[in-house]
């Protein structure tokens, strides 16, 4: 006697801040597994981060409704589950369910649709290769193997990590098409107008890429910025560091630097206020706290993992607030709501082995301070000259937010608070 089963298609959910799509990285299941609910299901990219999808169904993976590297609209299938006791064509869709505690970490279940509504049918599909770990997965995608190549040497064909690192040694046929570099020009014959030259390849933006490409290109459109700097002698810092570590243990520059901002944006609150218009008529918008985002480089492009609340926190705080957050923002965790709602941004290029920059503003806050690389460089101090550890401080600010005076007397309070850092602190 055959057991009938009843699909229910799980839709891709908004995963935060009215996000309309996102591209599926990763399955974690394949058809004919058992899920339970709350089971990763699989890794999708947002215009924020890359987030696991739990399932809001148990049972059998029927249908798995796209391929890695696609991109997914909300509100369509990503997968068909089967329950025990129904008919395969009556499939029954939802971005959520009763009993599902959470689609995502942050976001509840909702139900699409209503009674009566035409479902589609569920299809059959091809079994997907065997695997069960995400890093088995996640290893040969970045290194452009196909699963369905790989022949398992595990329990019932299960493909394990040394399959895919025996893969990686062989020659390039492994390769999926849309990771294989092609010669596009030579293939196709597509030659570039305005070169010359025979294209190799053409790759979108997409997810964090594409998101920070609209933002920046929006904040030059319509943040008219002025951009002010100043040389720093952060040798005095780095001493007080030095003492603080022979005790036991030392902030970090980076939160030491943000303490001091805080601090400034307390005295000059025009650079945490936000211009945001509406009906005819630009409005300044204050805020009752400090939310500082950090730019971070990131395999998938760049970020703004946010600190909210930062005000109040002694720089020991702030030093383990700062790691946690762009620990999970560098691993690609980092939850869409960790990823905005900033009031002002620290950019520490300086990582990068970099002096300055002409920072761009993160749309809509108001300024963003750059921290250059600390060198040894000649110094005047107390007119004698000595080597000492510089850095610059730049500040890119809006300039219908507030005037050259409010941001200049900004910066020198931040520049003096790391070139006399005890005296700042003493009255932190």
């Amino acid at each position: 006697m055959s057991v009938q089963t009843t699909g229910q298609i799980f839709l891709l959910p908004d995963l935060g801040e009215g996000l309309v799509e996102a591209e599926l990285v990763t399955w974690l299941v394949a058809v004919g597994d058992e899920v339970r609910i709350d089971q990763p299901i699989a890794e999708v990219e947002t215009a924020k981060s890359v987030v696991e999808v739990p399932s809001p169904f148990e049972g059998t993976v029927v249908t798995l409704h796209g391929a890695e590297g696609e991109t997914l609209e909300v509100g369509k299938p990503l997968i068909t589950i089967a329950s025990a006791g129904g008919d395969p064509a009556e499939a029954t869709s939802t971005g959520g369910a009763p009993g599902s505690g959470n689609v995502l970490i942050g976001y509840g279940t909702t139900e699409v649709g209503g009674p009566g509504r035409s479902r589609p049918a569920v299809q059959a599909a091809p079994r997907m290769p065997l695997v069960v770990s995400p890093l088995v997965r996640k290893l040969a995608q970045d290194h452009g193997i196909a699963l369905a190549s790989i022949h398992g040497s595990g329990s019932e064909g299960l493909i394990l990590r040394s399959d895919v690192e025996a893969a990686m040694l062989e020659p390039v046929t492994h390769t999926m098409p849309s990771q294989q570099p092609q010669r596009a020009g030579e293939m196709s014959g597509v030659v570039d107008q305005r070169t010359g030259l025979a294209e190799v390849g053409r790759t979108p933006l997409t997810g964090v890429k594409k998101a920070a490409a609209a933002a920046m290109v929006r904040s030059r459109r319509e943040i008219p910025e002025a951009t002010v700097w100043v040389d720093v002698d952060a040798t005095a810092l780095l001493e007080l560091r030095q003492g603080l570590k022979a005790q036991g243990s030392a902030p970090g520059m980076l939160a030491f630097v943000t303490r001091f901002v805080v601090a400034g944006l307390g005295n000059f609150p025009q650079l945490n206020m936000a211009l945001v218009s509406g009906g005819g008529q630009d409005e300044l918008v204050e805020f009752d706290g400090i939310n500082v985002g950090f730019a971070t480089q990131t395999e998938r492009g760049l970020v703004v993992p946010v600190l909210r609340n930062a005000q109040g926190r002694s720089a020991r705080e702030l030093d383990g607030a700062i790691r946690e957050l762009t620990d999970r923002a560098l691993g690609g965790k980092a939850a869409p709501a960790e990823l905005g709602g900033g009031t002002f941004t620290i950019n520490n290029y300086g990582v990068l082995g970099v002096d300055g920059s002409a920072a761009i503003i993160n749309y809509p806050e108001a300024a963003m301070l750059g921290l250059g690389r600390i060198v040894d460089k000649p110094w005047v101090v107390d007119g004698e000259l000595c080597v000492r550890k510089m850095t610059e401080l730049t500040l890119a600010f809006d300039h219908r937010v507030c005037d050259g005076a409010v941001a200049a007397g900004f910066l020198r309070f931040v520049a003096d608070a790391i070139e006399n850092p005890a005296s700042i602190l003493a009255d932190l």
